[in-house]
């Protein structure tokens, strides 16, 4: 039984009056610490946890927050966080996990869902490293078993190609690339699954901080690739848990191959 369903059953039986029930619904939906308002309904309502996103907060507010999302009994993910963040809230809460890679820190008070399904994350380089596993990290913490497959960027192709018959089993692909951007449009070349592209700040000059390698990913002929912001990798990695958990729920036979048409102008569609 949900909170809310307690609420109106008690309503209902006159145990609770009308206006004390409006003043827990509005607690139950947020949390006021004064400098953040804390949304304690996200989960239920989206299918997202909500998370701390680090750059712009003081290391106490942060401290501050995680000390109030697991009260309330909620699993906190911060992402972006400096180590210096990292340190004072290990130092408040031990169990407390940094994930350097990902520059995340975790909490967990609540047991988090069983891995299932396939999110396959893949990395151009080396260096886009840090956003793939921040992407990685948010879909496990949605449920989704992940798949990483490092380091296969247009440069040596053929290492890609190693991994088909893995991408051809999840439910979705993050691609991650920085520099031109042209991995996303490769796999998606390749696979039937939903590609979500993640341009990353990866790059010389004229790659402008990433907006080349976002350029190229919206521009792309591909069908059915679509992108996310500059280094988002917690977006890439919520959007395909979502996708992995509606596959799952879903359990729909794949659909059959369309007929073949005639090319375009471009090859992408018939």
């Amino acid at each position: 039984m949900t909170d809310l369903e307690e609420i109106l059953r008690a309503v209902a039986g006159g145990a609770l009056r009308p206006s004390d029930a409006a003043r827990r619904l509005r607690n139950a939906l947020e949390r006021n610490i004064g400098f953040a308002r804390l949304d304690r309904d996200r989960m239920r309502r989206c299918g997202v946890p909500e998370a701390v996103f680090c750059p712009g907060k003081t290391v106490e507010q942060i401290v501050e927050i995680f000390a109030a999302m697991s009260a309330d009994g909620h699993s906190v993910l911060a992402t972006r966080a400096a180590p210096e963040v990292a340190a004072a809230v290990r130092a408040r809460f031990p169990r407390a996990v940094h994930h350097a890679e990902a520059r995340c820190v975790t909490l967990d008070v609540a047991p988090l869902p069983p891995p299932q399904g396939v999110v396959a994350v893949i990395s151009a380089g080396t260096a886009d490293g840090p956003v793939a596993a921040e992407a990685a990290l948010t879909a496990e913490r949605m449920g989704a078993s992940v798949e990483r497959i490092r380091d296969v960027g247009v440069a040596g192709l053929h290492r890609l190609l190693r991994h088909l018959e893995k991408l051809r089993t999840a439910n979705a692909i993050v691609v991650v690339a920085g520099m031109e951007g042209a991995l996303p449009s490769v796999v998606g070349g390749l696979v039937d699954r939903p590609v979500i592209a993640v341009p990353t700040s990866v790059g010389y000059g004229a790659g402008a901080g990433g907006y080349a390698a976002l350029l190229a990913m919206l521009n792309s002929c591909v069908p059915g690739v679509t992108v996310v912001n500059i280094d988002n990798g917690f977006g890439a990695g919520v959007a395909a848990a979502l996708i992995n958990r509606r596959a799952l729920e879903g359990g729909a036979p794949r659909p059959r191959a369309l007929k073949r048409g005639r090319a375009g102008p471009r090859g992408g569609k018939a």
